[in-house]
């Protein structure tokens, strides 16, 4: 059976699933624990949004014609030193819009999740 995150990575076959592959490599990388898995299934998207958790979502990964969005719940209280985020950025949820010309920071990334679950793991525990 095909794992539901490689079936819709696979999907797009392009730039795109590259990235969230390597996206998904270094959230992995980042935290041991995290939980993958596929979310808000519906006839328009059938194979759903990919979302990563921790002591709650971290983050969703979703692909769009020209970018790879992804979308951290909590990310307007976490530190980004970096200026990662650069979409959504009016709430609580913070965004980083990919474009297949864009080049990722690696350590920067790496550096978010592991801030994400460290807000998430507080938060739990107040």
């Amino acid at each position: 059976m095909t794992d539901p995150i490689d079936a819709k990575i696979d999907s797009l076959g392009d730039w795109r699933g590259a990235l969230l592959t390597r996206i998904r490599m270094l959230i992995r990388q980042a935290d041991a624990d995290v939980i993958e898995e596929i979310k808000w299934r519906k006839p328009t998207n059938p194979l759903g949004v990919l979302a990563w958790s921790h002591g709650g979502i971290l983050c969703t990964g979703e692909s769009y014609k020209d970018k790879v969005k992804l979308t951290f719940m909590k990310g307007g209280a976490l530190p980004d030193p970096h200026g990662l985020f650069n979409a959504s950025l009016d709430g609580v949820r913070r965004a980083i819009d990919l474009k297949e010309s864009d080049a990722l920071n690696e350590a920067a990334l790496t550096s978010l999740i592991r801030a994400a679950v460290a807000l998430n793991l507080a938060q739990k525990r107040s």
